[in-house]
């Protein structure tokens, strides 16, 4: 009985690839937590040195933690079904804990960092074992255990990290969060019951896709009200209208790269695949690096518009060209794991920002924006070229289909 009760909780194959409303109400918390890490970043616009790398540090690993939660909550509603009420309050309650992340997140290295931390360790530690209970006594119920009991190994770290001295926050931090995406990658492992092999789990794979075009959409808007709070907040002349111009062409450029066709086809990719798991596991780590560099960008726009002809700075060369270049990284890793090759553009837009880099840090940050948004327009009418009169690709995942026995018993 418990097992039934356990199966209702799973998703059946009629249900819908679309995200629910439920959902998209559980992202509300994620657009006010990419806006803090924006502003955790763009704080670091006037360091050097050690200051710019431990900040950056500090706030990529912010982002890190929120981005765990995020993608776990994702490959849940692609696993169970998200109109069960048992489901839906898990998916509410992490968007509470979600948003007391993002609301301490501009201090949660400092003297928010209880909170933070707490809000963290509830989703972490308390949500795989509610969702353990749920599922009764369904094989699948294994899976949360194991997460929730690596996850309590890690807590300790966590927990001194928050209520120690500050100097030793960042690195057992650190040393918690590797252990928490590790422990991911290879499925919880636990003496005598082994791993969850997550390339084989049953998942919704048209629903994942969606997931993850949602949250790059979502991380390009933040990207448009960067530059509508940033323009609209600073004294008005030519020079920042232009870099204002600039800045919303990088952005349409970035959308048109990530969804031409790549991006356009990962539905379609993880519909095919036989096994779904293992390309939503991949991808997932694509779209990391896609929405980090995305916002690294914004923060770029922010200090162009702010002095567009200001004096070099690390700060601005690493906000600017970098998050571009992670960007062209990310898509062409995309792109492998959509049609198992890399277009030649790709490589000729990473090539031109890599050698035009040592020039552009002793240029002022209006020509360095200039020169990315041109190397994407390149990279974008060389992709329009060469599907020009050619019929629509399809998707040829290279990540290999399901053979007999690969399925886990756990799936």
């Amino acid at each position: 009985m418990a097992a039934e009760r356990g199966a209702a909780l799973l998703r059946p194959p009629e249900s819908s690839g679309r995200a629910t409303f439920l959902e998209l109400f559980f992202d509300l918390a994620f657009v006010v937590a990419l806006t803090r890490v924006s502003q955790r970043f763009a704080g670091l616009g006037d360091d050097t040195g050690w200051a710019l790398a431990e900040g950056f540090a500090r706030t990529l690993l912010l982002f890190l933690a929120l981005w765990l939660i995020w993608s776990h909550t994702a490959w849940i509603t692609s696993r169970y079904e998200p109109e069960q009420p048992v489901v839906q309050a898990v998916v509410v309650g992490t968007m509470f804990a979600g948003l007391v992340m993002a609301v301490t997140l501009p201090r949660a290295m400092e003297e928010r960092a209880v909170p933070f931390v707490a809000a963290y360790l509830v989703v972490m530690v308390v949500r795989p074992l509610v969702v353990a209970a749920a599922l009764g006594g369904h094989p699948r119920r294994r899976v949360p255990l194991r997460l929730a009991v690596w996850a309590a190994a890690t807590m300790p770290l966590w927990l001194v990290g928050a209520l120690g001295p500050d100097r030793f926050r960042l690195s057992l931090w650190a040393v918690a969060l590797a252990v928490d995406y590790i422990a991911w990658t290879l499925g919880w492992p636990l003496p005598r019951l082994g791993a969850s092999r997550i390339g084989r789990w049953r998942i919704a794979g048209t629903h994942l896709a969606d997931r993850y075009q949602q949250m790059v959409l979502i991380a390009l808007g933040e990207s448009i009200l960067v530059l509508g709070t940033v323009c609209g907040g600073a004294d008005y002349s030519g020079l920042r209208a232009a870099a204002f111009a600039l800045a919303f062409m990088t952005s349409a450029l970035i959308w048109r790269i990530y969804f031409y066709r790549a991006g356009l086809l990962l539905t379609e990719a993880l519909a095919r695949s036989g096994t779904p798991g293992r390309l939503g596991a991949m991808s997932e780590r694509t779209h990391l690096l896609i929405v980090l560099s995305v916002l690294v960008t914004s923060v770029g726009y922010e200090l162009v518009i702010d002095d567009p002809f200001g004096p070099p700075r690390p700060s601005w060369l690493l906000f600017v060209v970098g998050g571009p270049m992670l960007f062209l990284v990310a898509r062409a890793r995309l792109e492998h794991e959509i049609f198992g090759r890399v277009t030649r553009s790709r490589l000729v837009g990473l090539a031109a920002l890599l050698l035009v880099t040592p020039a552009l840090a002793r240029w002022v940050p209006m020509v360095g924006l200039s020169v990315v948004a041109g190397v994407l327009a390149l990279v974008a009418l060389l992709d329009a070229r060469r599907s020009r009169g050619r019929p629509a690709e399809v998707p040829a995942s290279p990540v290999a289909g399901e053979t007999p026995g690969d399925r886990d018993s756990e799936a």
